[in-house]
C-alpha cells in the first residue's frame, strides 16, 4: 500500500542499515556480484529522481548532471552507465555528497505528494519503495560479504540483530499435497506485486510430499564431512565444474579453525549452530544435497501451492524451476519494462523470504531469481519426496 509515510520510512531504513559502517566500508566491491554500500544509497535515490521527479515534478532541477551516468544500473534505454565491475572504483562522489543527494531527492518527492495525486505517480513511487526494499536486503548481503573478506572477520553489529541462526523448533514432518490442478501467480488488483508474479494460470501437479522444516546445518555438515563436495555423482555437470574450478568445499561463510566449524555472521565469527537452517548455499549445492539425500528440490509451483502448510521466511528457498515468464506476461512500456523481463534466462527461482527481507516485502507469490552459482544470498533448502 502506498502512503507518504511508507515512502519516508523506507528511505530512513536504508540509512539506518548503513549507519554501523565505517567510511572505509562504503566503497568496497570485492566481486562483481557485490555492489558498494555507497552505490546502493545512490542508485535507490537515482530511481526516484529518474522515474518520478523527472517525469512528474515541473521544472525539476537534478541534483548533479553526472549522477544519471554514475548510478544507472542496467537500464539500456536510459543511456550509458558505469560498468558494474567498476562501481567500487568510484571514490567520488563522497559518502557525504551521496547523503545530501538522498536528502534532496527525498524532500522533492515528499513535496511532490502535496500537489500531485495521479495514479501513475503513486504506482511509480510504490514500485520505487519496493525497489529500495530489495536493495535493503542486498545491502545486508553485500555488507556481509565485504566484511568477510577481512581476515579478522569484523562484525557489522555486535548483537545478532537479524537472528541469522533462528532455529525451527519443530519436529520434521512430510506434508502431502494431492495431485490436481492448482492456480499459480499473484491474485488481486489492489496490493502490490512485481510484474513477474502476474499472469495467473493453472498448473497440474502430481502428488508430492514436502518437508515442513528447512535442512539444518547438522544435516548439511554430514554431506560436507562424508565427502559430498568431492563426489561428482551428486552434482549437476555445471555444478561439478563450479566446485572443482573454484575449489568449493563447503557453504559460503563456513570456517574451520582448530578442527572446529565456525560460521561468519553479521555479528562476527560464531560457532556453527547445528540446529539452525543451513544458509548461503547456491542452487548447485542445494541440488547436490537433495541428490545425496535421495530427494529433490520442489518446483516453484509445488512450493507456492504447499506454502500455506508450513512457516516460511527464514531463508530464501531454492527451487528446481528456471526463471521464465508466466503465460500472458507483459513488459511495461519504457525503461520500467527492463525491470524483470530481460533477466528471464539462465537463472533459477527462489521462493519465500529471509531474515534480511524487509517487513511487508514478502508474499508466497514472490519470485526471487539468481544465477545457480551464487551463494551470498540468505538462501536455504527445503526438500520434497
Amino acid at each position: 500500500m502506498f502512503t507518504a509515510a511508507n515512502f519516508l520510512k523506507t528511505r530512513q531504513r536504508t540509512e539506518t542499515i548503513v549507519s554501523p559502517l565505517k567510511i572505509e566500508d562504503f566503497s568496497a566491491q570485492p566481486i562483481v556480484d557485490v555492489s558498494p554500500p555507497k552505490w546502493h544509497l545512490a542508485h535507490t535515490t537515482w530511481f526516484f529522481e529518474r522515474f518520478v521527479l523527472k517525469q512528474f515534478k515541473e521544472n525539476y532541477q537534478e541534483f548533479h548532471p553526472q549522477f544519471e551516468f554514475l548510478f544507472n544500473s542496467y537500464y539500456e534505454s536510459i543511456g550509458q552507465r558505469v560498468e558494474r565491475p567498476k562501481r567500487g572504483a568510484m571514490t567520488r562522489p563522497t559518502v557525504d555528497e551521496i547523503l545530501q543527494y538522498r536528502s534532496y531527492v527525498t524532500d522533492a518527492v515528499a513535496d511532490l505528494f502535496k500537489s500531485n495525486s495521479k495514479k501513475q505517480l503513486e504506482e511509480l513511487v510504490l514500485l520505487g519503495i519496493n525497489h529500495e526494499q530489495q536493495h535493503q536486503e542486498l545491502l545486508l548481503t553485500d555488507i556481509k560479504f565485504i566484511l568477510f573478506q577481512n581476515p579478522i572477520y569484523p562484525a557489522y553489529r555486535d548483537e545478532d540483530l537479524f537472528f541469522e541462526n533462528q532455529n525451527e523448533d519443530i519436529n520434521q514432518e512430510w506434508i502431502k499435497v494431492k495431485e490436481g490442478l492448482y492456480e499459480i501467480g499473484f491474485k488481486g488488483e489492489k496490493d502490490f506485486c512485481f510484474d513477474n508474479e502476474k499472469g495467473q494460470h493453472k498448473v497440474w501437479l502430481d502428488e508430492f510430499s514436502i518437508s515442513n522444516k528447512l535442512v539444518t546445518n547438522a544435516e548439511y555438515l554430514e554431506f560436507v564431512e562424508s565427502g559430498g563436495y568431492q563426489n561428482f555423482k551428486y552434482w549437476l555437470q555445471e555444478g561439478w565444474s563450479w566446485v572443482t574450478e573454484k575449489n568449493i568445499k563447503h557453504p559460503l561463510y563456513w570456517v574451520k579453525q582448530d578442527n572446529k566449524w565456525f560460521q561468519f555472521t553479521l555479528s562476527g565469527l560464531k560457532p556453527i549452530d547445528l540446529n539452525a537452517p543451513v544458509n548461503h548455499v547456491s542452487h548447485y549445492e542445494a541440488d547436490a544435497f537433495a541428490d545425496f539425500m535421495g530427494l529433490r528440490l520442489p518446483t516453484e509451483f509445488e512450493w507456492e501451492t504447499a506454502s500455506k502448510h508450513f512457516n516460511w521466511g527464514n531463508r530464501w528457498e531454492h527451487t528446481r524451476s528456471a526463471y521464465l515468464a508466466y503465460p500472458n506476461f507483459k513488459k511495461a512500456p519504457g525503461a520500467i519494462g527492463e525491470y524483470n523481463g530481460k533477466f528471464m534466462i539462465n537463472q533459477m527461482v527462489l521462493r519465500g523470504a529471509s531474515i534480511a527481507t524487509p517487513e511487508n516485502h514478502s508474499r508466497n507469490t514472490y519470485r526471487n531469481f539468481f544465477h545457480p552459482y551464487l551463494q551470498w544470498q540468505f538462501s536455504g533448502i527445503r526438500l520434497v519426496k
